[in-house]
């Protein structure tokens, strides 16, 4: 091979995996959802949640209005962290530790969507720990590798996506998608170099797209490529910069697969930064046929 294809293959390797892309801004969403940690597109509406005691789902539009609310009352919230949904089912998850990063409760709420508007949805309970942590005493907040914020499900399996706050990676778990108690295996690590926040399976059902941040602020989304086909690399991982300034990303979901909407929590840091919950656009159409 030639040298000059050499560097034309280098160059669009980097153009790709150092993409850019800028998020049109929607809507600043009401102080309710000021905490909003998840989303998913169902039922023509972005649904979304809180990440502490309030067990209220909000359903909104693509404006950012809320139009629906539904709270789960046979429930409680500890750290509901991400949303996830397949055909049948919506999933909670209750796993947010960063607090002490010793939680013995994990678990993964699965509302049958038949039931969602009823006054009692039928929910189960999916519980888990992670397969590598054998040591639970109390660390300082905002320190454990065994925190997680992100998830997606298939028929049979729930993968996991944590976030990291010593390694700024995050590892990818595996566990069944079944009521009960089990153990999450570790599939793989992602070199992602931030804190993973939100995962959203693209409508085709091949891809996953994460969101996060890096340790500066500073927000991305990941793309992985081909996901469930049984030889995804994390050398496949491609990373996409979202414009924006300082951003705590915190869901992302989609209605057609090349429009997807984020929503980021409320952050206030005196004096100099003070962020808004937000819904955003971002068309990811031309990057995702690359």
């Amino acid at each position: 091979m030639s040298k000059s294809i050499y560097i034309l293959l280098f160059l669009f390797s980097v153009s790709l995996y150092s993409q850019k892309v800028k998020p049109k801004t929607i809507a600043v969403l009401s102080d309710s959802i000021r905490e909003t940690s998840g989303l998913i597109a169902f039922d023509g509406l972005l649904w979304t949640h809180n990440d502490d005691h309030d067990t209220t789902l909000y359903g909104l539009d693509t404006l950012g209005k809320i139009k629906k609310q539904v709270r789960l009352t046979q429930v409680q919230n500890q750290d509901w962290e991400e949303i996830s949904q397949d055909a049948e089912n919506i999933y909670l998850g209750d796993f947010g530790n960063n607090y002490q990063g010793n939680r013995t409760n994990l678990h993964i709420l699965k509302i049958a969507k038949k039931t969602f508007y009823d006054a009692q949805p039928k929910i189960d309970t999916i519980s888990f720990r992670y397969e590598n942590q054998t040591d639970f005493s109390a660390v300082k907040p905002n320190s454990t590798d065994f925190d997680c914020e992100a998830f997606v499900v298939t028929n049979d399996s729930v993968y996991l996506f944590t976030k990291q706050w010593k390694s700024k990676q995050s590892n990818v778990y595996v566990l069944p998608n079944q009521v009960g108690d089990h153990i999450a295996k570790l599939k793989t690590t992602l070199p992602v170099k931030g804190l993973i926040t939100g995962a959203t399976r693209t409508t085709d059902g091949e891809n996953v797209i994460l969101c996060g941040y890096s340790k500066k602020g500073k927000p991305f989304l990941y793309w992985l490529p081909h996901f469930f086909e049984g030889h995804f690399s994390e050398t496949n991982l491609k990373r996409i910069r979202l414009q924006l300034p300082f951003h705590q990303i915190e869901g992302i979901a989609t209605f057609d697969g090349s429009r997807f909407y984020l929503t980021n929590e409320k952050l206030i840091l005196k004096p100099i930064i003070n962020v808004a919950p937000q819904l955003y656009e971002v068309d990811l159409s031309s990057f995702l046929k690359l």
